[in-house]
């Protein structure tokens, strides 16, 4: 079976999985307001929108949405337009509702975004801006596995099938020589494919041997004994990778380009009060964090997790680049033309007006 086909056939059970809490839209959770985010007295809606549905994970690599949400910094901009809040916890997921007209505007992490816009021959999603960088670690139990050698033989859980980190792993383990069938997961090392909320309890059971995943699930293996054997931002120049893209619907960005803007607006304040206010941020994000799933971050998983992650606004185009030709080199993608996948236009707008320096598409720009 070609690669490609098997890769649509995996996805497509990808996005069966079940949601934090199905909403009548059969796609996200309708994220709980918790009162932060009111709007002002006077003000207007913008494009005579009554909302704009906005998409994120529970994740703390959608920190910049967790934030923005929880301190009103998305409401303050789009004035009496509800930024209305859906939350996933499935890549391939939040790309049908995006393609469903479900949500708008999303941060999502950068394979499911190749995915979709490969998918979709290039004529759905955009990407518009970046998020965060950082955050993923390969966490092991290290009674089993003492160095980056014991890896081998070993049983390493990744979030999804063709996910970022699954991509990610599989090319880390094809160079160190070791051979790894995409599909199945087996080989010299075998990939166990381990939604993120269970995977702590599949490391306690001693049914997977570590983790290559994102924040805060690789704080919370730590927290079981679990330990760091590497952080991923070390394979890359400058210590930067991206992590999390914000995406939106052409179809959106083309009738209601304010909108859009003001969203960023949001975003790129947001990630400006993050850096400027780390422990706040933090408490902010955990509160979110709270309302959406119902349940707080320990400090002992919270703490170490947030200081792996940078909240950027640069979407860090070449690494995406790059990320795609893992995918391919991997067997789960065929070559991806990337060419359109942004629009950085909007972004660099508001970083003009913000006096902030304005973000690079490294060639891969919509004309």
């Amino acid at each position: 079976m070609p690669a490609s086909s098997a890769l649509r056939r995996s996805l497509a059970v990808i996005a069966a999985l079940p949601l934090l809490t199905l909403a009548a839209c059969g796609y996200g959770s309708q994220a709980k307001d918790d009162g932060e985010a009111k709007v002002a007295a006077g003000a207007k809606k913008m494009d005579g929108l009554d909302s704009v549905k906005i998409g994120y994970f529970g994740n703390l690599t959608h920190g910049t949405a967790l934030v923005g949400m929880q301190k009103g910094f998305f409401q303050k901009a789009l004035g009496a337009t509800k930024a209305e809040p859906a939350v996933f916890n499935a890549g391939p997921s939040e790309i049908e509702a995006l393609n469903s007209g479900s949500i708008d505007i999303g941060w999502i992490g950068p394979s499911p975004a190749i995915n979709g816009y490969t998918k979709s021959a290039g004529k759905n999603l955009r990407i518009i801006g970046g998020s965060a960088s950082g955050g993923v670690k390969l966490v092991v139990n290290p009674d089993k596995i003492k160095s980056l050698k014991d890896v081998k033989g070993k049983r390493i859980a990744t979030p999804q099938l063709g996910n970022t980190q699954d991509v990610a792993f599989l090319n880390w383990a094809a160079e160190q020589g070791w051979k790894v069938d995409p599909q199945s997961g087996k080989g010299d090392v075998t990939v166990v494919r381990s939604d993120n909320k269970v995977t702590p309890d599949a490391y306690k059971s001693g049914s997977v041997d570590g983790a290559w995943v994102p924040e805060p699930t690789a704080s919370k293996l730590v927290a079981e004994g679990g330990k760091v054997l590497l952080d991923e931002s070390s394979l890359w120049p400058d210590k930067k990778f991206v992590i999390t893209n914000i995406i939106v619907r052409q179809e959106f960005l083309k009738e209601h380009p304010k909108v859009v803007e003001a969203v960023l607006k949001g975003s790129v304040e947001t990630n400006k009060w993050i850096n400027a206010n780390p422990d706040q941020a933090k408490a902010a994000a955990n509160k979110r964090l709270e309302a959406d799933s119902g349940k707080a971050l320990p400090a002992d998983v919270l703490d170490p997790a947030w200081k792996s992650i940078q909240f950027t606004d640069d979407p860090l185009a070449s690494t995406l680049n790059t990320e795609a030709k893992h995918a391919v080199k991997a067997g789960l993608l065929q070559k991806a033309d990337l060419n359109g996948i942004y629009d950085l236009a909007p972004l660099n707008k508001v970083l003009k007006a913000e006096g902030e320096p304005t973000v690079d598409d490294a060639g891969l720009g919509a004309e």
